[in-house]
């Protein structure tokens, strides 16, 4: 049986600088993301885009959640596995193409996940398990552009 989840973002701007988007380079693209319960976030475009770059941008969050989708996946099935994780963190790359009228797509996320184990005998498995996680995440599921991975597991 299918289970339906829901979720729920409010996106504020806080850009408007008195003239609102009365020209293009007049308007800051600052806004706050909330989640009822949770801290906001400052956010902003990317830099190219006008951005704050110590906000927040959407491409930034992207890869961020397909890296943290698959790490808690991974995560969850080393547990089921009996593969014993100490440490774990990604180094996650994304391109994305800008097309000539100003828009653009991803083309490809690559995570590089280094996990630690505690034993030699479990890093097979710990390797292999990037595999399944990889075809349970949400968000790599959800994408329209392949999410690869190239994980080291050491011992620790």
């Amino acid at each position: 049986m299918q289970k339906h989840h829901h979720y729920a973002t409010t996106i504020t701007w806080t850009g408007n600088n008195g003239t609102g988007t009365s020209r293009y380079d007049q308007y800051e693209r600052s806004h706050t993301l909330a989640i009822e319960g949770k801290p906001e976030l400052f956010c902003s475009s990317d830099a190219p885009f006008c951005g704050d770059v110590t906000k927040h941008n959407p491409e930034d969050m992207l890869l961020a959640s397909l890296s943290s989708c698959h790490m808690l996946w991974y995560l969850h099935l080393c547990a089921d596995a009996g593969v014993i994780v100490t440490g774990y963190t990604d180094h996650a790359t994304a391109t994305m193409v800008q097309d000539e009228g100003g828009g653009g797509h991803f083309t490809e996320v690559i995570l590089h996940p280094i996990v630690t184990v505690t034993e030699e005998s479990m890093i097979l498995l710990a390797n292999d398990l990037h595999d399944k996680a990889h075809q349970k995440c949400f968000i790599a599921n959800s994408v329209n552009f392949p999410v690869m991975h190239l994980p080291k597991s050491i011992v620790k």
